[in-house]
């Protein structure tokens, strides 16, 4: 199941030319995650405080057409592989007329953010995921 999070371009994101810089696409799909998890009803600050966390491993983009400044934008978000202490995502950006701009594969890797070493993903938070697909 997909997950879609609006994003509007703002001039910050933009190059000298008003094109999307394409280190921003990488900000976007975050947004996406992160809201994504946060309508599972997993808030992130609450499993910092308990010292577990989400660090990107692993980026790739696929950059098809560019975005602009003041565009709105359809982020996807979709878990293509679950694993003992990762999550491999699907995401896709879209301008407002349906064309794809580009493609992402994140691989998110759940960690123990004071010993800074990987870890398994909380049960809790597997439930959740598994009961969302």
């Amino acid at each position: 199941m997909s997950f879609e999070w609006p994003v509007r371009v703002y001039y910050e994101d933009t190059d000298a030319g008003g094109i999307v810089y394409y280190a921003n696409y990488l900000k976007f799909c975050e947004r996406a995650r992160t809201e994504w998890l946060r309508s599972l009803g997993v808030e992130q600050d609450t499993w910092l405080q308990k010292g577990v966390g989400f660090v990107v491993r692993k980026a790739e983009l696929d950059l098809r057409a560019p975005a602009r400044f003041n565009d709105e934008l359809t982020v996807t978000c979709e878990v293509e592989r679950l694993r003992k202490a990762s999550i491999e995502f699907s995401q896709n950006i879209y301008n407002a007329t349906g064309e794809l701009l580009c493609r992402a594969r994140i691989v998110a890797a759940c960690v123990d953010i004071i010993a800074v070493k990987t870890k398994a993903i909380p049960s809790s938070i597997i439930e959740v995921i598994r009961g969302a697909s």
